[in-house]
Formats: structure tokens, sequence, C-alpha cells
């Protein structure tokens, strides 16, 4: 007896495109068996975690048979106390895709307008009038088409400004009466690039009151330093409308625990703490996360090291005419002349034991996002790369001079 699903499940799931990771060290070392490995596709930290962190951790499994709180309160209070915020603006969710998940599943529901105008908005699982609209840029984190596609919502996508950055003034064009969510990576993954200061006032200023406003910060630590990057929080208090998204997988090397945090207005914490798993994140988890905060020694170790692997990627990349995209994150996107070249560079790559992220998923099908890494790991990737390279500009060469013989 067979199971059919087809009448079942949405065709909207059945039709959509799942997200798909990139490999993992296991299966590079099962294929390819390289004798050294660098995993520079994730943007995970290249340093590992805080030691801290380990030594929180195994003392929180004294207490693995109990639930974990389910409120986050410690971890929620030192959040509160470093953002300058009440802990009841904070919710703290399984990494920032989680929350991205509650955010879909809370605003982008099919709605109907109870009152002409906008700001009055009923939940209407039956009323299937209309979808839920959203609005983004086009080259941006692929996690938020994919939980705004489980919603079947309508995105709209708007292209990139020349240099792969925002075009905000096209994103506000982009707004309706029907928009329900604006999402902006700022800094953006996968390009690196941001939105500055002066443009995203003008870009906030612009957004009306009946759209939620959705800033994802988890590259926030990365732009320390960058004077023109914008401080979105300070623009909560008077933006009830507004939401950051923060993590702990980036700077802080906590990918594997998975755990993030929602900063915005206490009313509407309280809406999204509904949609929220309930006992998420793990008490581990949060455990980690605390270890990891109190460790600010290491967060600057982690900080310094992608500064200096950025410098030392550019200057190789320009001193063998590579073409890339100047980051303020921890990867730096390369731009190849057509999505067949970067497929063969990233497959070719991948032999050598470098495992690289091609950006087909994100709408960028021509290009490979670096990840940062360790001192090692940037020599294995500039090693790997002359090689590779050296190796298809010969076959280049070769099947170029077969095609004139076969001309003559």
């Amino acid at each position: 007896m067979m199971f059919d699903h087809s009448n079942r499940i949405p065709v909207h799931i059945q039709e959509m495109k799942g997200y798909v990771p990139g490999k993992t060290i296991e299966e590079v070392q099962k294929i390819y068996r390289p004798a050294m490995i660098a995993k520079l596709a994730s943007n995970e930290n290249r340093l590992g975690c805080s030691p801290r962190v380990r030594e929180a951790v195994l003392e929180s499994l004294s207490a693995v048979q109990n639930y974990p709180d389910p409120l986050s309160l410690e971890l929620r209070e030192e959040l509160a106390r470093r953002n300058g915020v009440d802990p009841a603006s904070i919710l703290v969710t399984a990494g920032s895709e989680s929350a991205i998940s509650i955010l879909c599943r809370t605003f982008l529901q099919p709605l109907r307008v109870q009152s002409p105008d906008m700001q009055s908005l009923r939940v209407q699982s039956s009323d299937m009038q209309g979808r839920a609209e959203a609005v983004t840029a086009e080259a941006t984190f692929v996690g938020f088409f994919v939980q705004a596609g489980v919603m079947n919502a309508k995105v709209t996508r708007v292209p990139m400004a020349e240099g792969y950055r925002f075009d905000g003034r096209a994103m506000l064009d982009a707004i309706r009466d029907e928009t329900r969510m604006i999402y902006l990576a700022n800094p953006n993954n996968p390009t690196g690039t941001y939105m500055p200061a002066d443009e995203f006032r003008v870009w906030l200023e612009g957004i009306p009151d009946h759209v939620l406003i959705v800033v994802d910060e988890a590259y926030l630590e990365y732009a320390t330093g960058v004077e023109d990057y914008p401080q979105a929080i300070e623009d909560l208090h008077s933006r009830p409308n507004m939401l950051l998204l923060r993590t702990f997988s980036k700077a802080y090397g906590l990918a594997g625990f998975r755990v993030g945090y929602v900063i915005g207005d206490p009313e509407l914490i309280g809406q999204l703490a509904k949609v929220k798993l309930t006992f998420e994140p793990t008490a581990a988890a949060q455990a980690a996360a605390l270890a990891a905060l109190r460790d600010e020694a290491f967060l600057m170790q982690s900080l310094d090291l992608v500064r200096d692997a950025r410098a030392r990627f550019y200057a190789f990349l320009e001193h063998h005419d590579g073409v890339y995209v100047p980051s303020i994150s921890n990867s730096v996107m390369m731009v190849f002349g057509s999505e067949s070249e970067a497929s063969t560079f990233t497959e070719s790559m991948l032999r050598e034991g470098v495992i690289l992220r091609r950006l087909a998923a994100f709408g960028l099908p021509h290009c490979v996002r670096v990840t940062m890494g360790t001192p090692e790991e940037m020599a294995h990737f500039e090693d790997s790369y002359e090689k590779v390279m050296g190796e298809l500009h010969s076959k280049a060469v070769s099947v170029a001079q077969l095609r004139g013989a076969q001309n003559d």
C-alpha cells in the first residue's frame, strides 16, 4: 500500500526548491580524499569557538535530563544589557534562520484586510483570496526565499545596483499597499556589500508604517570599525514595525549550536514568542552563547583574523587578475565570466580539498563565495588556485589550438 501525498501537500510546497547546503568535510574526504581540506564555503568562524564555550557546555550537561529555559532568561538579560534594551524586547531562537521562519509563519500567512487604512489585519487561514507579499533584494540570503516560499508568499526581488550593492530606492518603489514585509540583510550575504548609513536612513524613512521591516544583521560584528555602517538599533524606538535579527553562528563560532535572537518592540516580540518552538534553543546552546558573549578577547581575535585574511585575499586575486567584490563580511565573492567558469572552478577546487560556495541558489550562478580562513587555509586556497587555474588555462589553450587546426 502506498501513501499518496500529492493531494495532501500544497502544490507550492511540491514545486518549490529547497535549500541545498554546501558540501561537508566528510563528503569531500570520502569522494576526493585530498591531503588537506579547507572548508571555506559556509561562512563559519574558522578559529572555532571560545575555550570558555567548551567549559560552559560541559557544565550544562549535568542537567541534560531537564528541559531548557523556554524564555532563555539569563541569555536575554545579558543581551538586553549589552544592547541597551529591555529583556522583553528580545526573543532568543535556534539561529537567525529560525527567526526568519517564525517571521514568515507569523506575517506571511494569507491575509484579509479588516479596515481600509491597511492598519488592522487578521489572519484568515481559510481565506485564499491572495498571497501575502514581501520585498527584498534579488541576490540575498536564500534562506529568506525558502521560508517565504513555504508560506506561498509572493516575493518581489529587486535587482542589485552596480557593484552588487543594494538599490534602496528601487526597493521602496517595489512596496505596494499589499506588502507585508521588507527584508534587508545588512551586511548582505553572499555579496559582502552593505547599505551605508545615509542610504539606510532614506530607505527607512520611506517605508510605510504598515510594512514590517526586517534587518538581518547576521554579519554585524564584522562591520566593526566601518564608519558609515548604520546602527539600526538606534532607530528601534521610533520604528515599532522594525525587527533586527542577530546570530551566534558567525563571529562567535557557534554554528553547530544554532543560537540567534530578534530585537524589537516588546508587544511584537510577544506575538512572535507564540510561534517559536517552546524549548528552543537547547540548554547547551544557551550556555554556549552566554560564554561566547563574555569572551570579548576571542571575538576580537576572530575579527582580526578575517580582516587580515581579506587583505591577503585581495592582494592575491589582484596579482592573478581575479575579479572580486570588496566585502565587510567574513567572506568575499569572486566573479567569473560565466556560470560554466564558476562551476568548473568550484569543482576543480573541491578535488584539491578546498570547499567553496557556488552561488547559483542565490541568483548569482557566475559567482563563488569564499569564506576567510586561517593563514594555513588561505595558503591552501592560494596553492590550489594556482594549480587549478594553470590546468584550466592549459586546457583552454589546447582546445583553442585544436579548433584552429580544424579550421586550417
